[in-house]
């Protein structure tokens, strides 16, 4: 490959390069931040750059956005520590899902056998219900399926079925998710799966 012709080709940013310049060095400092832990803030942040953002997300310190005009979140979101959301092309969270603690969502790749080593970007869609547990890895194009798990330090590069629990790297369906109604025991909820 010679990286020395690489170009964006007819890859856009999506946004007027005064905005990206003001996200840069106002916005994005501050939805980093260490020093500011209100989630409010940061989600006010995230809207006046453009994202679509839903009631009572909860955004941690640390937490990297790209292009937050890329971006949409449903409600009741949470957004751990370090996640670092890489959307070069859009991500889209549906309600209820919970993205732990240092996880990365890359919507950019690279063609390997172009001989510039051209970019490649493909949006992300984590379905309602899901949970990307702590240190995993969700590659460009990738669907996750409604309810599904991907395990502690877990790499995806397939979109994921629902209601699938699934560990490694490259990440392998375990078992189906059960979940227990309100008030459920334990007990009776293995009951009900078997």
């Amino acid at each position: 490959m010679h990286l020395n012709n690489y170009t964006l080709s007819t890859y856009t940013s999506g946004a007027p390069f005064w905005k990206q310049i003001l996200w840069y060095f106002l916005g994005a400092p501050v939805v980093q931040s260490h020093w500011l832990p209100m989630s409010y803030l940061k989600v006010w942040i995230l809207r006046l750059f453009g994202a679509t953002i839903g009631q009572r997300v909860r955004i941690k310190p640390g937490v990297r956005v790209k292009f937050p005009w890329r971006l949409t979140v449903g409600d009741y979101v949470w957004i751990g520590e370090d996640a670092w959301l890489d959307n070069l092309a859009p991500i889209t969270i549906e309600s209820h899902v919970c993205l732990s603690q240092g996880i990365y969502l890359c919507t950019g790749n690279h063609d390997w056998n172009h001989p510039d080593f051209k970019l490649i970007p493909a949006p992300i869609h984590i379905e309602e219900s899901s949970w990307i547990a702590a240190k995993a890895v969700i590659g460009p194009g990738v669907t996750v399926g409604r309810g599904a798990v991907l395990t502690l330090g877990g790499v995806t590069g397939h979109s994921l079925e629902p209601m699938t629990i699934y560990a490694g790297n490259p990440a392998q369906p375990l078992k189906k998710r059960g979940i227990r109604r309100q008030g459920e025991g334990f007990l009776s909820a293995v009951l009900n799966e078997s």
